[in-house]
């Protein structure tokens, strides 16, 4: 009887890109086809958010993750927290690694970057799958402004706490503090983007949502439509653009499910649509 043992994972490629003032954290794992693009939510960094996720997603393409502007392992500026610079910051990123078109998947604040990609650099990007984010202000929860009094004692012995302290650049509770504060403040000022924005998106997309989610669900339905979905797909055939409901599903627990949202997001990125090509 032999002893079987299924190999380790390559080691990722990790570097630091300088944009924008940054030294923006990176990791690129796997190889082959076209590139997903990982961006995390507020509060989160890479192995918070995609840790779980990220191996299998990478066995059958080149997966690139960053932290953002004060997250995981990516230095904090004098700048507050915005999808515009965000997005900036992911586009800098893109042209250091010299890729040119990408898949995105972001979750909640990454998700809004996400957005904001497909609509100010729509040649970025061939799919997108935008998950636990609304398009305006509108589509969230109230109990949604309870992010803005956040303090550094109400996230003590959490993971996101020790993952702060463990990996920052800044290492200290006062600098985890100025984070929180900047997200309670983020985009502050900026109501969303306009049902047009929204219509006119080039890459098809996927919305994702808990059904106990931050983000109200009819407005994940309206997302859709202005998308080009919810219709008889028998009759018609299935849109390019479509939603997930996650059951049971907060905000928060938005990506624990990891075999359920792998198999969503693979078979998403892997079908053709008459409107993307498929991956190489």
């Amino acid at each position: 009887m032999t002893d079987q043992t299924v190999p380790a994972s390559p080691a990722p490629q990790t570097g630091y890109a300088p944009v924008n003032g940054l030294q923006m954290y990176y990791e690129i794992h796997g190889s082959g086809g076209t590139p997903l693009l990982l961006l995390h939510g507020g509060l989160f960094n890479i192995d918070l958010q995609f840790g779980a996720l990220l191996p299998s997603l990478a066995e059958t393409r080149q997966v690139i993750a960053a932290d953002f502007q004060a997250h995981g392992r990516t230095n904090d500026i004098d700048r507050p927290l915005t999808c515009a610079d965000l997005a900036s910051d992911v586009v800098g990123l893109l042209q250091h690694l010299n890729i040119p078109q990408v898949d995105v998947f972001g979750f909640s604040v990454g998700g809004g970057v996400a957005i904001n990609l497909a609509i100010r650099n729509p040649e970025l990007i061939r799919k997108a799958i935008i998950s636990s984010v609304s398009y305006t202000r509108a589509g969230t929860r109230p109990e949604n402004a309870a992010v803005g009094e956040m303090s550094v004692d109400m996230i003590a012995g959490t993971p996101m706490e020790s993952d702060y302290l463990a990996k920052s650049p800044h290492p200290d509770k006062e600098h985890l503090q100025t984070l929180l504060d900047k997200l309670g403040k983020f985009d502050e000022g900026f109501d969303g983007w306009s049902d047009d924005d929204i219509r006119n998106i080039a890459a098809p997309t996927l919305i994702t949502v808990g059904d106990c989610d931050a983000v109200k669900l009819e407005h994940a339905v309206k997302f859709l439509q202005l998308r080009g979905g919810d219709v008889n797909g028998d009759f018609v055939g299935v849109p390019s653009s479509q939603l997930a409901v996650l059951p049971g599903t907060t905000h928060f627990s938005g990506l624990a499910r990891t075999d359920l949202i792998r198999d969503i997001v693979l078979t998403y990125l892997d079908t053709p649509t008459p409107d993307s090509a498929p991956a190489a």
